[in-house]
């Protein structure tokens, strides 16, 4: 489980550098940070359910940032 958590972090390593090369500093340094926490939680050698714990509780703080990011933020179009 701890290997998946650095295959994560190298996906997001991969979509930070891209998104800085776009100059989308950003969201580039958003996908930085999520790479470091993914990197240091896979060498942390925790048990297998503290990974599922931690896992889905990313999942609901990124869903519920992004639920309010898309209903409070963006602009209406009209």
């Amino acid at each position: 489980m701890a290997r998946m958590f650095r295959v994560l972090g190298f996906f997001t390593l991969v979509i930070a550098l891209m998104a800085f090369a776009g100059n989308m500093y950003e969201f580039s340094l958003l996908f930085f940070f999520q790479t470091a926490f993914f990197f240091l939680l896979g060498y942390l050698n925790l048990t297998e359910r503290t990974y599922l714990y931690t896992f889905w509780a990313y999942m609901i703080v990124t869903f519920l940032g992004l639920t309010y990011w898309m209903v409070f933020e963006m602009q209406n179009p009209v």
